[in-house]
């Protein structure tokens, strides 16, 4: 006979709310989706999804007076993955990857092989739901308050939600997390990917919301980084570091990001006062 299956995570336990001024921020910790969502969601998105896929992650932000909304999940993230397969880089075991990818049970993907891009980039900036009169992000030249967000202030809540991971079978990593930090007067959020094909790229995609709580103020700030891979390793070999160190650098978005060009950089803001 065997043993009990254990019981469903319980969404509420895992659910963390903190409400500052008008907002209600929401944050939320599951374990790896299961077999039967991922099946479900790869026949959604008409691709493969990765191995380490969080379905049921959340950060949200609600501006409880006009029902503006922004949120962070896997599914529409994974939605914005290209799924023609143009541009894609090539790696030595790329075919053998895809190869193996394809042969996933999805209704949908095991009936015809859809090419699509395997390193999982994602161009996603957050699910944004307008106000109820309308209003919503615009493109605006608000730029962040960095200086404000360099102050001490007591941080009220914390946060860090990984929303999809992958290997891409040994050649790198790709991976989509989200970090918020509430102080009293403001909140800063960053959306990182951080995508490395050892050999080939490393590629860093931020999406920060910041939002000032007395304003009633949202800015949305998306830069998109990349620079080939041994221009990433030569430049953080100039800052000093052996060769072990180089090795680990790699594998940190903290330590490669700054180094990175910047090929697209995108500023909107809204303005929620009632």
């Amino acid at each position: 006979m065997r043993p009990p299956a254990p019981p469903e995570p319980d969404v509420a336990q895992a659910t963390k709310l903190h409400t500052q001024g008008s907002f209600t921020i929401t944050s939320r910790k599951l374990p790896i989706s299961k077999a039967g969502p991922i099946s479900a969601m790869e026949s959604r998105l008409h691709i493969p999804i990765p191995e380490m896929i969080f379905g049921d992650n959340l950060v949200s932000v609600v501006h409880r007076p006009s029902g503006w909304s922004v949120s962070f999940s896997a599914e529409p993230a994974l939605d914005l993955v290209n799924k023609t397969g143009e541009n894609m880089l090539q790696v030595a075991h790329a075919k053998d990857w895809t190869s193996s990818r394809e042969n996933s049970s999805a209704v949908g993907i095991r009936e015809v092989v859809r090419p699509f891009d395997w390193t999982y980039s994602t161009s996603y900036r957050g699910t944004e739901v307008r106000g109820r009169d309308g209003k919503g992000l615009e493109a605006s030249g608000k730029q962040i308050p960095l200086e404000l967000l360099k102050r001490r202030d007591p941080i009220l809540f914390f946060d860090e939600v990984m929303l999809y991971e992958s290997e891409l079978d040994d050649n790198g990593i790709s991976l989509v997390s989200v970090k918020l930090r509430v102080m009293e007067q403001r909140m800063l959020l960053l959306c990182r990917q951080f995508m490395r094909v050892d050999g080939v790229l490393v590629r860093v995609r931020d999406t920060r919301v910041y939002v000032d709580f007395v304003k009633d103020e949202v800015i949305r700030e998306y830069t998109a980084k990349e620079d080939k891979f041994d221009n990433v390793k030569k430049n953080l070999m100039m800052t000093g570091l052996g060769p072990d160190a180089v090795t680990v650098a790699m594998r940190d978005s903290n330590q490669i990001a700054n180094l990175l060009p910047v090929v697209e950089h995108q500023l909107e803001s809204i303005d929620l006062v009632a």
